[in-house]
């Protein structure tokens, strides 16, 4: 779980961490980390259509899972 984001779960995937908010009786995976290197991440945003589009910049887990809570803030919201 990341840290203040009680409706949101990480699962992996693969190589991939894929982030997850549960709304209701569903659940979302908004966003993923790939690990590209050692210690070294990635991430991309799951749009409506389903297509994985990538998010900017590069960095260890806890740099780019910041980034990703920064940029989606309004997806990770529970009450949305």
């Amino acid at each position: 779980m990341m840290t203040g984001h009680d409706q949101a779960t990480v699962k992996p995937y693969g190589k991939h961490l894929l982030i997850q908010m549960k709304r209701s009786d569903t659940v979302d995976t908004v966003a993923r980390l790939t690990e590209v290197g050692r210690n070294i991440y990635t991430s991309a945003f799951r749009s409506h259509t389903g297509r994985w589009e990538p998010l900017p910049g590069t960095g260890n887990l806890a740099e780019t899972t910041d980034l990703v809570v920064s940029l989606l803030a309004p997806y990770l919201d529970p009450d949305i």
